[in-house]
């Protein structure tokens, strides 16, 4: 059966928490704008106008600092659509207040709205993402983040737009526009907000602790529990940075370096779209391109995806433009403009395949209890990073810097030489990240050969493979790649027994190490390792895990599936003794014979050139049977009956 994350739209588990955070989005960018706008029609100087501009942002994030730690408590302990029924109420007081300072034209009055904003916004930040993985099953992450983040994304953009014209289209009457668009859309919040299901507190139980600097210390030390998950928030983190460095220099780099007349706008806000569309698509394309698995080998694909378009934007414009004076028309018939907007467009693109399978992880891999904290500890990092990025942005641009009466030279860099430096920088975080955390690019190479070598279908895995919770799965063994194609079908990580001499094939060996497969001997080869292998598939099931085994013991030689041997019953024994057992899951590779490195194309025992390039292949999984009563000729039916043997 096919699936479309879209159809998560016409569910109400999802619906109403996506259009509140959408509306959310949109509401907040609409106020800041006008804001801006606000500043525009009232003929301000412009040094007052400029301490306005950068004095808003930092306004906004400061709350991020001061309150996420108690935010994300709060969204620990507090059943989760009541918490944002009771934050889209604070919206509604709050924009009533932001109101009043457009009617007053008090701008004071509006900054205060703002930083209470920031405060709202800090609220519903940890619930934000800690509620996905609680309404969706693990196969919908991908896809739920993915929404997500095109609705910020596009949110974001269409509210600036919308913000931006009310002072330009209403003139005069601007302000009656805006106060009374803020209080529309908070209120249209918080009616929707009122259909979204129950859903349980991660820990009703906790204790508020309201010291905010011992809180965030404890929380952020809870995003660095896993490796993993550590190097994932990183990411996140990362992701605002190249962000907000990005998006920072757009008005500029319109007028400067794509000659678009200063007074006109539509410039700037069309290359703002195309990276904000290209970041919307490419969310949305990560459910797709993952087979509805968290997977991560999206990550240094849009990783170093991003370092090349940034790096092409550099050469595509680094100097001058040819025109100046430029309207969003003329400026889409000069030459060159082709080009720039596929840069831009891949850039965000690239984005999203980078950042929502991080989301995803950190989603999957986070403890209940903990991630609504794990989530606010990301935010409090990822608001460090902006104004890391804010400050490095406007640092690398300046000639000279003036400090305690000394002249200090600063790089004076040009905007596309500043792209050219993120595009570096970022390939050598990536490089970093991957290096801590090699599963990234275990997973990249492995996504990658999946998807170049095989057309993949599945059948029965979200409905059949647990969601938690220690599980044995038993499979037939027709290829060197059969672990690799259940990795990339199954949703949750997977500990694969392998025949020792396939899991030290070069090259893939690393890719089996990083994936913590375990390698076994026969009794007659190796009785030591095979000890070592029991022992170590006993203790991945004891710590909850998805073990995977071939029970076959070796490659099929003709196709069809060889006797299961004892080993399945011995390791059921151990889990039923030790009073822990554990349900299998029996699962067939159909079409595997027929496709690349199976052994139909051997002769003489050396592999010959494979016969079948892009093979269709399926993996078809049965309902769980209880661990304490399978034995190995009832999977091995039971495998033979998934794989069509009986047919």
């Amino acid at each position: 059966m096919a699936h479309n994350q879209f159809e998560l739209l016409r569910q109400r588990r999802f619906l109403p928490f996506f259009s509140v955070q959408a509306l959310g989005a949109f509401n907040d960018n609409v106020y800041r704008q006008a804001i801006i706008g606000l500043l525009g029609y009232l003929a301000v100087a412009d040094a007052d106008r400029t301490l306005y501009a950068n004095l808003a942002p930092a306004i906004f994030i400061l709350p991020y600092f001061l309150f996420s730690s108690i935010a994300g408590q709060f969204a620990e302990k507090l059943e989760k659509s009541r918490l944002i029924r009771v934050t889209t109420m604070m919206e509604i007081v709050i924009m009533s207040v932001a109101a009043v300072g457009f009617l007053l034209q008090n701008m004071p009055l509006l900054l205060v709205a703002l930083f209470c904003t920031g405060v709202q916004s800090t609220l519903f930040g940890p619930v934000k993402y800690s509620i996905l993985p609680s309404v969706l099953k693990p196969e919908e992450l991908t896809g739920g983040n993915g929404l997500v983040e095109m609705g910020t994304s596009i949110s974001i953009l269409v509210g600036m737009i919308f913000g931006g014209l009310i002072f330009t289209i209403a003139g005069s009457h601007g302000t009656v526009v805006a106060a009374v668009a803020i209080i529309l859309l908070a209120i249209t919040g918080n009616l929707v907000s009122r259909m979204i299901p129950q859903v349980d507190a991660g820990a009703p139980g906790l204790k508020i602790n309201w010291n905010p600097i011992p809180e965030s210390i404890a929380i952020w030390g809870l995003t660095r529990k896993q490796t993993a998950v550590r190097n994932s928030v990183l990411g996140v983190s990362w992701f605002w940075f190249i962000g907000t460095v990005l998006t920072a220099q757009l008005p500029s780099y319109a007028v400067v370096n794509l000659g678009a007349m200063p007074s006109n706008t539509t410039v700037y806000v069309f290359c703002l779209a195309l990276f904000s569309v290209g970041t919307g698509v490419g969310s949305l394309l990560c459910e797709k391109l993952s087979g509805r698995t968290v997977e991560i080998g999206l990550v240094p694909l849009g990783a170093f995806g991003i370092s090349a378009f940034l790096i092409d934007l550099y050469f595509a414009r680094s100097g001058a433009p040819p025109v100046t004076g430029l309207t969003l028309s003329s400026f889409l018939h000069t030459a060159g403009t082709y080009r720039l907007m596929i840069d831009l467009v891949g850039i965000g693109l690239f984005t999203g395949f980078f950042v929502v399978p991080l989301f995803a992880l950190i989603q999957s891999r986070t403890p209940k209890d903990e991630i609504s904290r794990v989530i606010a500890g990301m935010n409090i990092q990822n608001a460090a990073f902006i104004v890391l990025a804010a400050v490095l942005g406007i640092a690398l641009q300046m000639k000279e810097l003036t400090l305690f009466g000394h002249r200090i030279a600063m790089p004076g860099l040009s905007i596309p030489q500043v792209f050219l430096a993120l595009a570096i920088a970022n390939a050598l975080v990536a490089i970093y990240i991957f290096t801590l955390v090699p599963e990234f690019l275990m997973r990249f190479l492995s996504w990658v050969l999946v998807r170049a070598l095989y057309r993949l279908r599945l059948h029965g895995i979200e409905k059949n493979v647990p969601d938690e919770g220690p599980t044995l799965l038993v499979c037939n063994h027709v290829s060197y790649m059969d672990a690799l194609i259940l990795s990339a079908a199954i949703p949750r990580p997977v500990r694969f027994v392998m025949y020792y001499k396939i899991f030290n094939i070069p090259v893939m060996s690393w890719i089996f190490k990083q994936a913590k497969a375990i390698p076994i001997a026969g009794a007659k080869e190796n009785p030591e390792l095979m000890q070592r292998a029991f022992d170590e598939i006993d203790a991945a099931l004891a710590d909850g895990q998805l073990v995977g085994i071939f029970p076959e013991g070796a490659l099929t030689k003709d196709g069809g599936i060889a006797p299961f041997k004892s080993g399945v019953e011995r390791i059921l024994e151990r889990t039923y003794e030790s009073g822990r057992p554990v349900p299998v899951v029996p699962m067939a590779l159909r079409g595997m014979w027929a496709s690349m490195w199976s052994r139909r194309d051997t002769r003489l025992g050396r592999m010959r050139v494979p016969r079948r390039f892009r093979a269709h292949i399926e993996v078809a999984v049965a309902a769980p049977v209880d661990g304490h009563t399978a034995t190995a000729e009832s999977l091995e039916t039971a495998v033979r009956a998934l794989r069509g043997d009986a047919a």
